[in-house]
């Protein structure tokens, strides 16, 4: 159990620095993963910035996330829960360009140019305050991936084992302070889970205790 995400940011980490983890930047994902990953990059001295995803939800439950749209535009599909829930290809395509244009919106707010910044031959931590279905972080991942990274670490305070199974195929390592077996939401680890607002999160860009 976490007190808030600046304790959780602070446990993790303790932990990077323990396993000798070491990144030329720490890219947090807003909003919550930003109180995270500042305390993250204060313990291993690394700048922080962001990488930006907008999950796509279903139909009968927006909190369910069938899918992800990347900064970039990129699209990542959970296609396990597509085969189990059909959903029709124009809500498909309706919800793509929308959350593409709320990804592009995070983007001008959080960096205000290009997606991503310059990844290419870097070692790269990437960190959220939790993970529950993965979509968000999956379309992170292969942002950065794709982007030319070296050497990719997912790193956060709690996740489920099985899908730190899962993410393990998408990056170099998964790095966890708590791996419930039992998992509901992100959330019940957390003491204090208020949301981050827009402000607050792009303050915790401006440097150390910002």
């Amino acid at each position: 159990m976490f007190a808030d995400r600046t304790d959780a940011g602070r446990r993790l980490g303790e932990l990077l620095v323990e396993r000798g983890e070491t990144a030329d930047v720490i890219l947090a994902i807003p909003r919550g993963g930003l109180p995270v990953g500042r305390e993250v990059a204060d313990a291993l001295d690394t700048p922080l910035d962001v990488v930006v995803a907008s999950k796509v939800g279903a139909p009968s439950n927006p909190e369910l996330a069938i899918g992800a749209v990347a900064g970039d535009g990129s699209v990542w599909w959970n296609d396990d829960l597509l085969s189990y829930f059909p959903v029709e290809d124009a809500y498909l395509e309706r919800e793509r360009q929308h959350e593409a244009e709320v990804a592009r919106e995070k983007v001008a707010r959080y960096r205000g140019g290009d997606p991503i910044p310059d990844l290419e031959g870097k070692r790269v931590i990437i960190v959220d305050d939790g993970i529950a279905t993965g979509a968000t972080v999956r379309a992170c991942l292969r942002q950065v991936n794709a982007a030319g990274a070296e050497h990719v670490v997912l790193a956060v305070p709690v996740a489920p084992e099985h899908s730190i199974a899962e993410l393990e195929a998408e990056c170099d390592e998964v790095v966890a302070v708590e791996t419930p077996v039992v998992f509901g939401a992100v959330g019940a680890f957390y003491r204090n889970f208020a949301q981050v607002s827009d402000d607050d999160a792009v303050g915790y860009l401006g440097g150390a205790g910002a």
